[in-house]
Formats: C-alpha cells, sequence, structure tokens
C-alpha cells in the first residue's frame, strides 16, 4: 500500500495590501508653486480642453475674440467721442485707438478674474475624485482670456496702421505691462476662485466689481481729467497705472514709472495674499465642493 504524502506549501503569504490615506495638514501649508512645472502636460491639457470647449459648436468661433472688443470700442467711441467729447483730453491722439488701446488689457483682465473665479467650482467632478494641485484650474482657465488678447491684438496693430501711427521704442514695454497684468488677475482670480468654492454668492460678486472697476480704471478717459493731487487715487488699482502705461507704450506718449510701480506693487502684493489664502483653504475643496 503506497502512502501519499502532502507537501507544506512553503511559499511566502501574500503582503499585505498597503492603503495610503491622504489627509490634510495641520496648521500652515505652504503652497508649492513648482507643482506647476511638475504638472505642465496637465496644466496644458486643461487649458487646450477649456479652450476647445470655448469654441467648440460656434458659429463665430475665435472670430468674437475679435469682434467683442472691436464692438466695444465703436459704441464707446460714438459717445465718448462725439457726445460727451473727450478727445480734446486725448491731444492728438485719435479717441478710437486711445479706447482701444486701454480695452485690450482691461478685457483681459476682466475675462481672467471672471474665468479664474469658476474655474474650481465648474470642475467639482475632479476635485471629489482625484488629486492633483489644485492650483493648476484657476491658472489653466486664464488660457482662453490669453488666445482671445492675444487674436484682439491684431485690431490694435491694424488700427496703428489705419492712423499711421509707428511704433516707438516704448513699444517693446508691452510684454512687461502685460505680465503685470496678468500677475493682478491671477492674484485676483485665486483667491476669488478659492473664496467661491466656500461660499458659493461670491461669484456673483465679482461681475459687480468689475464693472465697478471698468468706470474707475483709466480705460475710457485719460488720467487728465483728475488732478495731479487726485491720481494717486488710480494708482491704487492693481490694472490703473498699468493700463495707462500700456496706452502710452502704443502711442509713444511719456510713461508714468512711478504709477507703473505702485500698481505693479499692488499687484504683486494681491498674487501674494491669494496664494496665501488659496493653500490655506485647498485643503476642505473636495469636502465642500
Amino acid at each position: 500500500m503506497t502512502t501519499l504524502s502532502v507537501q507544506p506549501d512553503l511559499a511566502p503569504p501574500p503582503p499585505a495590501a498597503t492603503v495610503k490615506v491622504l489627509r490634510p495638514r495641520r496648521g500652515f501649508e505652504r503652497l508649492d508653486t513648482t507643482q506647476l512645472w511638475r504638472y505642465r502636460e496637465l496644466l496644458s491639457f486643461l487649458a487646450w480642453r477649456d479652450i476647445k470647449v470655448r469654441y467648440k459648436q460656434t458659429l463665430l468661433g475665435a472670430t468674437w475674440a475679435i469682434i467683442q472688443p472691436l464692438l466695444t470700442m465703436v459704441v464707446l467711441s460714438l459717445f465718448f467721442g462725439r457726445v460727451i467729447d473727450l478727445t480734446d483730453r486725448t491731444g492728438k491722439v485719435p479717441y478710437p485707438i486711445f479706447l482701444y488701446a486701454g480695452l485690450l488689457p482691461w478685457t483681459f483682465f476682466s475675462s481672467a478674474v471672471t474665468a479664474a473665479t469658476n474655474s474650481l467650482v465648474n470642475n467639482a467632478h475632479m476635485l471629489r475624485k482625484i488629486y492633483f494641485p489644485r492650483l493648476l484650474v484657476p491658472v489653466a482657465s486664464i488660457g482662453v482670456p490669453l488666445i482671445d488678447y492675444l487674436m484682439a491684438s491684431s485690431v490694435l496693430l491694424a488700427l496703428m496702421a489705419w492712423y499711421r501711427l509707428a511704433p516707438t521704442p516704448a513699444f517693446l514695454l508691452i510684454p512687461a505691462l502685460f505680465g503685470l497684468t496678468f500677475i493682478a488677475a491671477l492674484g485676483i482670480g485665486v483667491g476669488m476662485a478659492a473664496l467661491t468654492v466656500s461660499y458659493r454668492d461670491s461669484r456673483y460678486l465679482v461681475p459687480f466689481f468689475i464693472q465697478l472697476g471698468f468706470f474707475i480704471t483709466p480705460v475710457i478717459y485719460p488720467v487728465t481729467i483728475l488732478s495731479e493731487k487726485w491720481r494717486w487715487v488710480l494708482w491704487l488699482n492693481p490694472v490703473g497705472g498699468t493700463i495707462t502705461a500700456f496706452r502710452d507704450a502704443v502711442l509713444g506718449t511719456p510713461i508714468d514709472y512711478s504709477a507703473v510701480a505702485v500698481s505693479g506693487a499692488m499687484s504683486v502684493a494681491l498674487l501674494v495674499v491669494g496664494l496665501i489664502y488659496f493653500a490655506r483653504a485647498q485643503r476642505r475643496f473636495a469636502d465642500v465642493v
């Protein structure tokens, strides 16, 4: 009779599955802005997604980025250029190009702040399901206003050619001045995006303050309508001195660098405050969004 012996399985037991739990840190959390570079592919994907959604199934497509500021310039030129007659305040510069040189950066600023404010709420499904640097969302949302700005800049070049306005060396400062406008929009947009996650009515305040800011920013009027004693109030506006300098660089008029310094400092301060608040608030985004 043969006896069969069963050898015990000497293979080691499988390791226990490890579960990694992500919990928010306590206390102050520093916002790692270098993650924007490490996640640059995701950043470009989110920006490109917004661009495709913006112009998908549209009749005019990307030309709407040109038509909107152009029609605004025409309407405001008829009203302020002829009815109120601000042409005397602009010197020898035709009012249409004077107006458009201010509308161009302001349109980008207002569109970027509005897009960034609504970005986190509009992407709530992503925030609840996967982890990624939350700062990518408001930064990527500025991609559409940036494309609109680049396309609308062609109208400015056409107006300069129409009015035979040759660019001066100050024209080279436009990228730097636009950069300050971008910083101001990003600072306000990031802070408002974090605030909107917790308080949804904040998104309705932004259009009101954007409309109010349009009239307290020297877009449709020159700073010369105010006496030098009170012009410093306009420079406290983070885009007040920047937009004025942007227009001066386009028209070839003297630039008030002290105004640029004040508005630029305000823009940087808003960016720092916005990032600090975003870092403190992002730990609860997935719970309350």
